[in-house]
């Protein structure tokens, strides 16, 4: 099985749900073809270098995944019928991909996702006991003399 990441660019005029059903289509290809969607990524609108179909903007998403040959075919035949799509590239990353490896490591990820979840949500919270407010406040100026005054 290869590793493949590819990189769509989705008109930016359009919402969130009528951008749902590319990311849908996708996640059911994966499947379909015995492939394994290992990340889908979300950059967000940027800047386009060139105008693509009169549009200067773009929303970029990357999807990083393991398939084989029919499953590029079918994908890049759906992004090129969707009008949504404005462009997309894919990538071969491994020409042997190992799936344990890359469960294993996505594992890992995950729990070290959840403990640092966890760590921060224990430092947000306020501590139990509060403390008085000083009663040592600044002292207020008085007439009699101190040991600066006395040297005047």
């Amino acid at each position: 099985m290869r590793r493949y990441e590819t990189i769509v660019i989705i008109d930016p005029d359009l919402s969130k749900e009528t951008e749902a059903p590319i990311f849908e289509r996708v996640n059911d290809l994966i499947p379909q073809y015995e492939g394994f969607l290992i990340e889908t990524e979300d950059w967000g609108t940027k800047k386009l270098a060139y105008e693509i179909k009169k549009k200067s903007r773009g929303h970029y998403v990357r999807f990083d995944f393991c398939g084989d040959g029919a499953l590029i075919q079918e994908m890049e035949r759906f992004f090129r019928i969707d009008d949504k799509v404005m462009k997309f590239m894919t990538v071969l990353l491994d020409n042997e991909a190992d799936l344990d490896a890359i469960k294993a490591e996505l594992a890992e990820k995950e729990a070290a996702e959840k403990q640092s979840a966890a760590e921060s949500a224990e430092q947000s919270e306020p501590p139990a006991e509060t403390q008085a407010p000083a009663e040592d406040a600044a002292p207020a100026e008085s007439d009699e003399p101190t040991e600066e005054n006395k040297e005047e």
